[in-house]
């Protein structure tokens, strides 16, 4: 049974017909569902308006410009929190995520109540090689910077957050507004004592003549996430005696 805490927030920008289907697809679980209009101008505001209107659970929040994916996240954590909701399900709105696991990552919060819950990408054939192999960069050097903190993906959208630890790691940092948000939270979620739970999770990458879009860019955004990883790196040599303390407790 849904617990009034809980609530889905979808980041949206420029997603194009198929965040309809998204937020149809999770609409019957039974959650409040926030959309977080990022400066949309592909007509999908509107047309989400008009979908939210037929949908009690759904709420708009609109961004007249493009602040980046974690900086509406931010914003929603924080008006969540003031609302009471002590966890919060990120889903993108491409269609990437299975909205019938929600239930199984809402059942794993209520087991683990203080843990982030981690989406595991199970890729399909369709997946890009390229983005499969960045990801596999991206994870070694996650393990790298939390010594071993148990992060099962670091870029993968669909994650269940407690809320406050959430806004607090957030607020920590001026950087993780953007395309960096994932990993840069989980990470710094990690070092603040965080446990990392993770569940293998399928995704899909749709083709654009099934509506898929991606607001990925190679260059742009590696570049970030490079810098990222230096930025983590330094931070985790400051840690690392509380790393390594807590690497130690797990231990049997």
């Amino acid at each position: 049974m849904a617990s009034a805490t809980y609530l889905i927030v979808i980041p949206s920008f420029n997603p194009g017909s198929v965040v309809l289907d998204v937020v149809r697809d999770l609409a019957p679980h039974g959650l409040p569902i926030w959309i977080m209009i990022d400066g949309s101008d592909d007509g999908t505001p509107e047309r989400l308006a008009e979908l939210a209107e037929s949908l009690e659970s759904v709420r708009l929040f609109h961004f007249p410009r493009n602040r980046g994916k974690g900086s509406v996240m931010l914003e929603a954590a924080r008006r969540a929190l003031d609302e009471g909701f002590t966890h919060l399900l990120s889903f993108d709105s491409d269609g990437q995520h299975p909205p019938d696991r929600v239930a199984q990552f809402l059942e794993m919060s209520r087991q683990h109540p203080d843990a982030m819950i981690l989406g595991k990408p199970q890729f399909g054939r369709e997946a890009p090689i390229e983005r499969v192999w960045w990801r596999k960069a991206a994870n070694f050097w996650t393990a790298i910077v939390t010594l071993g903190g148990g992060i099962g993906d670091s870029l993968f959208g669909m994650r269940l957050y407690p809320t406050r630890p959430l806004k607090e790691a957030m607020e920590s940092t001026k950087w993780a507004r953007r395309f960096d948000f994932e990993p840069e939270v989980a990470v710094r979620l990690s070092w603040a004592g965080t446990t990392a739970v993770n569940l293998p999770t399928p995704v899909r990458y749709l083709k654009e003549e099934e509506g898929g879009v991606s607001h990925f860019r190679y260059i742009r955004d590696n570049l970030l996430l490079f810098a990222m990883y230096v930025r983590l790196f330094v931070g985790s040599l400051v840690r690392l005696p509380r790393l390594v303390s807590r690497r130690c407790r797990r231990r049997p």
